[in-house]
């Protein structure tokens, strides 16, 4: 009996403390969001301020391109002022009349399939090559702090300036590429002018400008790998392939998954090499998707801006399919990310 009374005695003790700890606040009953918001209030009100600028700048663009993609809005019935006389707007909400037309017309298919290819091949090439030089830069060589500095140069200098010194490279007639091919007897190429040149053209720039990015962050990678498993892999007997594979690469894989998905988002965007060296051309061949967006919106003639916000939507859309499956990926691979 007294042991039965000690037991409904601890029983009622343990009930008041979970319910004091409720009327406190620390009780198992508030979610995960509120103790977070308790816990980690003053970090909440430091940042609360660049969230709302954030979520202004770029949450009102993208409500407003997602609502005209769903309207018929051009130059010519949208909202203008004309002299001290204000036109108002008379554009008519479509549906997805826009998504339809865009995904079953041949120009949207057929610049994503240039696109995929161009943000393909950049990203592979940038990362082989950056992992090359990675590789080199991590042994200890003579001049190692020079050959550095001289690699991330590119990166140093201003995108737009760097493509419009490789577009005077790649003229026909003065460009330094021609001098030399001329100089060693052959013809001149036509690296802007013809659709397949021009698109090898694209992809070495923005190869170059690249790679610093790519060499630098998995140099950090091969600096963070301990130097005792390839010295005990070495004293095993594994050759230079077997220390890469087994070592190398499982070490540089947490990297090379946030430095591929960065890449690919950048280069499937990438609007400056191709706008500026090439505005898309010759013809539509290098065109990509953002930059056939920004011609709706920017160069035809009525400008179109619910087909410009459609390609937009679309793009993004592309990307975050892109990313959640990414991640699936890399999670079944035991990849946290």
């Amino acid at each position: 009996m007294a042991v039965d009374t000690s037991s409904q005695s601890v029983a009622k003790a343990a009930g008041d403390n979970v319910a004091r700890g409720r009327r406190r606040g620390t009780g198992t009953s508030r979610g995960p969001l509120r103790r977070s918001l308790s816990t980690h209030w003053y970090a909440w009100a430091m940042i609360a301020p660049v969230v709302v600028v954030i979520g202004v700048i770029i949450g009102y663009p993208l409500v407003r391109g997602i609502y005209l993609s769903l309207t018929d809005a051009n130059e010519r019935n949208v909202a203008r002022s004309i002299g001290v006389n204000e036109i108002p707007a008379t554009y008519e909400f479509v549906g997805l009349d826009n998504y339809v037309d865009a995904l079953s017309g041949d120009q949207f298919l057929s610049t994503l399939g240039w696109t995929l290819v161009w943000t393909v091949a950049c990203v592979s090439v940038t990362f082989g090559l950056g992992l090359v030089l990675a590789n080199m830069l991590n042994r200890k060589i003579a001049g190692r702090s020079l050959y550095r500095l001289l690699l991330i140069l590119p990166w140093a200098v201003p995108g737009f300036v760097s493509v419009f010194a490789w577009r005077f490279l790649y003229d026909e007639r003065r460009g330094l590429l021609n001098q030399i091919l001329a100089g060693g007897g052959l013809d001149a190429l036509p690296w802007l002018n013809d659709p397949t040149w021009a698109k090898f053209s694209v992809i070495a720039v923005n190869v170059w400008l690249g790679v610093p990015f790519m060499m630098v962050a998995l140099l950090g990678g091969l600096q963070s790998i301990p130097g005792e498993l390839y010295e005990a892999a070495e004293m095993d007997g594994a050759s230079a392939w077997q220390r890469f594979r087994h070592i190398t690469m499982p070490g540089l894989r947490s990297v090379s998954t946030t430095v591929i998905l960065l890449s690919t988002i950048w280069t499937f965007n990438m609007f400056p090499v191709i706008f500026l060296l090439t505005r898309g051309g010759p013809g539509e061949a290098t065109q990509i998707l953002v930059t056939q967006a920004y011609k709706f919106s920017f160069e035809i003639s009525p400008r179109d801006f619910a087909q410009s916000s459609t390609w937009g939507v679309l793009i993004l859309v592309l990307l975050m399919v892109f990313a959640a499956v990414y991640r699936r990926v890399l999670r079944k691979q035991g990849e946290v990310w």
